[in-house]
């Protein structure tokens, strides 16, 4: 069983910065990969990025590339993702997931067990 949550969502202007952050608690000894996906009103859940347990491999959606961040603090049982130069086109509501059993990352929806609720990201321009 894993618990996710989001925070940090909020309003930004286009090329300013944010930061969310996903608290996950676990009870077991299986280790988890992390991702971030967000989905835009009228469009489909959309890949942003991943993370390894280890945190030493991360993956990124071509769109984010060089803009935003992924890291994780095991240790708080924490991942973040940090967004800089952000766009309009970045605004959608963002959902943290957790792969469970599974150390490396993996950019599909599908094979994620655990999710967020989902926090609301806006760039206004």
């Amino acid at each position: 069983q894993v618990q996710v949550v989001e925070s940090g969502g909020g309003l930004v202007q286009a090329g300013g910065s944010l930061r969310l952050s996903c608290a996950a608690s676990r009870r077991t000894f299986s280790s988890y990969a992390m991702g971030w996906f967000r989905q835009a009103p009228g469009k489909e859940r959309e890949f942003v990025a991943a993370i390894s347990w280890s945190g030493i491999s991360t993956y990124y959606a071509d769109s984010v590339k060089g803009r935003f961040t992924i890291s994780r603090d095991n240790a708080k049982n924490t991942v973040y993702l940090q967004m800089n130069s952000l766009k309009p086109e970045d605004t959608a509501v963002y959902y943290c997931a957790a792969r469970v059993g599974y150390g490396l990352p993996s950019a599909k929806s599908e094979e994620y067990d655990y999710w967020g609720q989902g926090t609301q990201v806006t760039v206004s321009s």
